[in-house]
């Protein structure tokens, strides 16, 4: 004879599984890893935890800074928690002719393969290492086309959409003087570039243009270097310091917030790291100070937001409310190149 109580718990999980709002409300909070299991369950299950309302909803709750890649090498922010990535690094996963992260952009990754064939030409693709999935970009229609413009070349931006698989060429084309188009960043509805004194663009979406952005004050024509430039929890920062051959020349730093009309950048935050020269005298050289800055992340409470730091061989956290400090990394064994090699990672189920 069937026991009242397995009667009722069977007739519970009949009532949960037969309300998809009632079920929903369940799945939101369980870890990703779960959610990614019981895609399985059943074809309405994988179409429910799928679906954009749901996805929206529930990369929403999920940690905004969970970790960052070094290389393929995930490292965690909270060394304590220890993060909640599927991976420890991108090594074993997908590409066997190996590959780099290009960018990142709100959990996903845009990779370029270094390709088998004798050519050595490659594909780029997205990647959500959340979910496993990807997607290769198609090559651009026709390759580069390059026309000369009397203050330089002509550029044209393409649109790749991810809903329609195909390429579109922007209304608007455009000449720039000694263009620099790497660490492009996505902000506000725009594509922005990292400023520079000569070139300082972002491109908006809605209306296919191009739009000029003021300048900080602190930004020269020489000297000047960007140390870090990049979005967090819908706020787009930059950081500059003075260089002399390649090493800073002082340790205090101007954290820019771009205003979100695009008018103008103020400063978000002042900081001065002169402690961490104690801790880590690796910074100190005979000519400045070597350091980098490989992100700035809000925190979900504002007295949580802190930057992340480089020196020749550790990575730190540094408060930039109460000045508190943290390594979370050894990086003597890992070889980088500028903060562009360094790329967030944060849980996505985002699909494409």
């Amino acid at each position: 004879m069937e026991d009242d109580s397995d009667h009722q718990s069977s007739e519970s999980g009949a009532l949960i599984a037969n309300n998809d709002d009632l079920l929903i409300e369940i799945l939101l909070q369980l870890p990703v890893k779960s959610i990614i299991r019981f895609k399985s369950v059943s074809k309405h299950w994988r179409w429910l935890l799928s679906h954009r309302s749901f996805t929206i909803r529930y990369d929403h709750k999920l940690s905004k800074s969970p970790g960052v890649l070094a290389g393929d090498m995930y490292v965690p922010f909270d060394v304590k928690k220890g993060g909640t990535s599927p991976f420890r690094s991108l090594d074993s996963h997908y590409d066997p002719c190996g590959f780099k992260i290009v960018q990142s952009c709100n959990g996903l990754l845009l990779c370029s393969s270094y390709g088998c064939s004798t050519e050595g030409s490659g594909e780029y693709y997205v990647f959500n290492p959340t979910t496993r999935q990807f997607a290769i970009v198609p090559s651009v229609p026709g390759g580069p086309d390059v026309h000369k413009a009397p203050a330089g070349e002509l550029f044209q931006i393409q649109i790749y959409s991810s809903e329609t698989k195909k390429w579109k060429i922007s209304i608007e084309s455009f000449s720039v003087h000694k263009p620099t188009f790497s660490n492009g960043v996505y902000w506000n509805g725009a594509f922005h570039w990292a400023p520079s004194y000569r070139n300082h663009l972002c491109f908006k979406f809605d209306v296919e243009r191009l739009q000029l952005l003021p300048l900080p004050v602190e930004m020269m024509p020489y000297g000047t270097l960007i140390m870090y430039f990049g979005e967090s929890r819908g706020h787009l920062h930059l950081v500059l310091n003075n260089y002399r051959k390649c090493f800073m020349l002082h340790l205090d730093l101007n954290v820019y917030e771009m205003l979100s009309d695009h008018s103008g950048w103020v400063v978000k935050y002042h900081i001065v790291i002169d402690e961490l020269v104690g801790a880590f005298p690796e910074i100190l050289y005979p000519f400045g100070y070597a350091f980098e800055v490989v992100d700035v992340v809000r925190g979900e409470e504002e007295e949580d937001t802190f930057i992340v730091l480089i020196t020749s061989s550790k990575m730190i956290t540094y408060n930039v409310h109460d000045s508190s400090f943290k390594q979370i990394c050894n990086l003597s064994n890992y070889l980088y190149y500028g903060y562009s090699s360094f790329h967030r990672y944060i849980e996505t189920l985002a699909s494409f």
